[in-house]
């Protein structure tokens, strides 16, 4: 099955490397007798289906998740490895589309408006005359 990540990008199935192992955790008798924790692996460097604009951008924003060139997610979350399966195939297309997206706006440093500054000093006094009247009337 073809992983669809955007309209523009579609990761054919020959690409795709999958491996199933026993899922840990709750499930019972069948935890020991299904291979049901999915794991999905993709090569980066060797995608047919990428530009060499896109690989490249891929493999600096996902350097810390390469092993190698390879993404590899895995899914164990459900009993079921169909269901696990479909998981880590929707985790991959969010990993891939998220190192593809255009970068952030940088931040515009901007200052506190005058009117903000003054309204702000304004309830710190008044926060103090009420601390003011709360303490004792000094003795003469």
């Amino acid at each position: 099955m073809d992983l669809e990540v955007s309209p523009a990008l579609t990761i054919p199935a020959q690409e795709l490397s999958w491996r199933f192992s026993r899922s840990s955790g709750p499930g019972g008798q069948h935890v020991n007798t299904s291979d049901s924790r999915a794991e999905l692996s993709w090569n980066v460097a060797e995608s047919a289906a990428l530009s060499d604009e896109q690989r490249e951008l891929l493999l600096t924003r996902l350097d810390r998740r390469l092993v190698g060139s390879t993404v590899t997610v895995a899914a164990s979350e459900q009993r079921s490895q169909l269901r696990n399966r479909e998981i880590a195939l929707a985790k991959l297309a969010q990993i891939i589309a998220a190192g593809l997206a255009p970068a952030a706006a940088p931040r515009r440093p901007t200052k506190s408006s005058r009117g903000s500054k003054l309204r702000h000093m304004a309830t710190k006094q008044q926060r103090s005359a009420t601390k003011r009247q709360r303490q004792r009337p000094y003795p003469d």
